[in-house]
């Protein structure tokens, strides 16, 4: 069955659906609905789908569409609920149960007739968050529900019928700012909160502080302070807290709002207001203190366990011998400052004396990487992604480096880029069903990557799959990514039964305390080999100068970025990776800059014998001209390059060692043997079309191991010769 997904977006509900569909083995591409109804039309005319579903639509489709393909349209809401701010007004209105509706497309907006609709009872959460959770889980329910009943005959949809009971939706308006308008003097807490959550993620609230018109977004209540309603009365990790009639609330995030025709980008509330906020400092005079209003502000003390305040965005909990690590940053993206926070906490966390440290991360996202706000933002973006990269690659370093206890990424949330690649960095991995993995970086303008990714991903599902993630650039569902090492568990898809359920594993971990010795002993020995084969600080040392190249070399990072941030994308075409209706017979993609094969010489493979040294050095060099190759003629030239070169190498190795009686003689010989024969059998598969990239990735490890314990144990015997018998 050829499934179209024809959405606004190909992010979050579409993911899901694409990843879904894949999984069960539909044919399922992809078209975004970016305007151009022409491009529109020819995308789903070269698919030719049996059903075009619709995730996530901001655009009516045209009816040439619907009139000859059997459009289903996700809506986030109950039924007989219409408008384009469904799930928004649910939330304001403080309604106790919501859902979502799978509709057929109609002329009339929201009409169409009933194919599946589920319903839930309705948090107190943002917008954003009940989206992620209840509204895509439902949808997904949906989903599965019409696949089963879709070619049916006797199958009929449900005529929308307002005179039933069980309609007790209602078309409403567009929600406006005028809507949501807060006013501070009146509105209660719990009143201004349903408001921001409602408009959470997007738009916001307009608001106006000092004089400053905001959007406000990221809002908690605050459990003891009070003041004067509408005042800023706290600060505290770059949140402000604004008083209520009858409490306060703490802001994380504001937007400025700005002349129509320009942008602005959310950011943490204090770097919105830092040139309005009162200065304090010990200069200030006592009468001028005295007349301006008091601002206090906080200092958190992260060694004490649990959320001290509502807007703290890393804290721990530890129960018995195991440290929970929390770290629910707004949207997932880590700034400089938080990676160094993030980073204080665990080493602190690392010298208590506890056996196992959980990440937990957030519960909508568990971390997305740099902060590309942050960067935006910045004097200089460049310096700034590279602190910000540093940062994120020294907290990586010390979880990868953490021998003496176990630790455990816990996903109840998606990860992507540098955050999917930092869940890999812990002993264990464990993903609640629905989480989606994006463990690439080329859709932000080529950027390579850090995170240490060149070692963790090739661990865990090897050198060809990680190829596979990183240069397809397509989302995986927890389910793939168990199946292909990813991930090492996949649990509940409720988020509290996810908890309790990675606790539970948790202590079965740590329990026995001979079977986590003996885990803990392999995890060292395992650091050590990977250590003595290629370091770590090597493994960073080049992706950083892929990375040095992306943030001053040129500029496609700094326009990739800028377009998602402001979301100015002037992209008007699918991306062909998703869209496979848009990719042309036969197409194969090129290994390119991102790829995971990058042979690189290493300092410790030096011998100290130049000639020797130069003659390893050199099979580095034609390994990646190869892997480098454009067709089937250079390959075959490249592989017998090598060949040519390792087997005049290993023929004067040789008689060098028959000549000096060296005593390991047939053995090393007898490894040399091996290896020519590997390449003799990668140039086979390359003349029979069947080679694979890390056919040449498994010689080249075995020739890094050859000269770390064959040919160096020859170049000591060498020296021990030189110097003569020892008297």
């Amino acid at each position: 069955m050829r499934i179209l997904l024809v959405s606004s977006a190909f992010s979050g509900l579409t993911q899901r659906f694409y990843t879904e569909l894949n999984d069960a083995g539909y044919l399922v591409s992809v078209e975004l609905h970016l305007g151009d109804i022409a491009k529109l039309l020819e995308g789903i005319a070269l698919f030719k789908p049996d059903l075009i579903l619709c995730p996530f639509l901001t655009r009516r489709l045209p009816k040439e569409i619907y009139a000859h393909t059997k459009c289903l349209i996700v809506h986030p809401g109950i039924k007989g609920d219409r408008g384009p701010s469904s799930l928004d007004w649910a939330i304001q209105n403080n309604e106790p149960e919501w859902g979502v509706s799978l509709l057929e497309a109609a002329e009339e907006m929201d009409a169409g007739a009933i194919w599946a609709n589920k319903t839930f009872p309705l948090r107190p959460a943002t917008k954003s968050s009940i989206f992620y959770r209840e509204v895509t889980q439902a949808a997904v329910d949906c989903l599965w529900e019409i696949l089963t009943y879709f070619d049916a005959p006797d199958f009929k949809p449900e005529v929308q019928d307002y005179s039933r009971a069980d309609y007790t939706g209602i078309l409403l308006p567009s929600i406006k700012q005028e809507d949501r308008k807060i006013n501070w003097k009146t509105h209660k807490t719990d009143e201004i909160l349903k408001r921001i959550n409602a408009a959470d993620g997007s738009p916001g609230v307009l608001d106006e502080i000092y004089g400053k018109p905001v959007f406000i977004f990221n809002a908690h209540k605050e459990n003891h302070l009070t003041g004067k309603p509408g005042d800023i009365i706290a600060m505290a990790n770059h949140a402000i807290c604004r008083a209520t009639v009858d409490g306060a609330i703490w802001i994380g995030h504001l937007k400025p709002k700005v002349e129509s025709g320009t942008k602005s980008i959310k950011l943490p509330a204090t770097f919105v207001l830092k040139d309005l906020l009162p200065k304090t400092s010990p200069e200030t005079s006592t009468l001028k203190s005295l007349l301006s209003k008091t601002i206090k502000v906080i200092e958190i003390d992260y060694t004490k366990p649990g959320r001290q305040l509502p807007c703290q965005e890393v804290w721990y909990e530890q129960e018995d011998d195991i440290a929970y690590l929390y770290f629910p940053f707004h949207n997932g993206g880590m700034s400089t400052e938080q990676c160094k926070l993030l980073l204080t906490v665990y080493q602190y966390v690392a010298t208590m004396p506890i056996k196992a440290i959980v990440l937990m991360g957030g519960e909508e996202c568990w971390s997305n990487g740099i902060h590309l706000n942050h960067i935006e933002t910045a004097k200089s973006p460049a310096d700034e992604s590279w602190l910000n990269i540093n940062a994120i690659d020294d907290l990586i370093y010390q979880i990868i480096t953490t021998l003496d206890k176990l630790t455990i990424s816990a996903l109840a949330g998606s990860a992507g880029a540098g955050g999917a690649i930092m869940a890999l960095a812990a002993d264990r991995v464990f993903a609640r069903e629905g989480v989606i993995f994006n463990p690439h970086y080329k859709n932000m303008g080529e950027l390579y990557g850090s995170e240490y990714w060149t070692y963790l991903l090739p661990k865990r599902v090897g050198q060809e799959m990680a190829t596979a993630l990183t240069e397809q650039r397509l989302p995986i569902s927890a389910k793939k990514a168990w199946r292909i090492g990813l991930c090492d568990k996949v649990l509940d898809k409720n988020h509290k039964l996810f908890t309790a359920q990675v606790k539970h594993l948790v202590n079965d971990l740590v329990t026995d305390n001979e079977t986590l010795r003996e885990q803990l002993n392999e995890k060292a020995k395992t650091r050590c080999y990977d250590e003595s084969l290629k370091a770590l600080a090597t493994y960073r040392k080049f992706e950083l100068t892929q990375m040095y190249a992306n943030f001053y070399g040129n500029a496609a990072y700094h326009i990739a970025r800028q377009n998602f941030v402001y979301k100015t994308g002037n992209d008007k075409a699918t991306p062909e990776n998703i869209a496979i209706h848009r990719q042309k017979e036969g197409q194969t993609q090129k290994l390119s800059l991102g790829s995971m094969y990058h042979f690189i010489w290493q300092d410790y493979y030096h011998t100290n014998d130049a000639l020797m040294d130069n003659q390893h050095q050199e099979v580095f060099i034609l390994a990646n001209q190869l892997v480098s190759s454009i067709n089937k003629e250079e390959l075959v030239k490249n592989i017998q390059l090598i060949y040519q070169h390792v087997k005049e190498h290993f023929n004067a190795e040789e008689e060098l060692m028959e000549q000096s009686g060296f005593r390991y003689y047939k053995g090393h010989t007898k490894e040399h043997k091996i290896m020519l024969e590997k390449l003799i059998e990668i140039d086979h598969k390359i003349i029979n079309d069947d080679w694979k990239q890390n056919d040449i990735q498994g010689f080249m490890d075995k020739w890094a191991k050859h000269i770390i314990n064959s040919d160096m144990a020859f170049n000591v015997y060498q020296k021990e010769q030189e110097l003569g018998p020892i008297l």
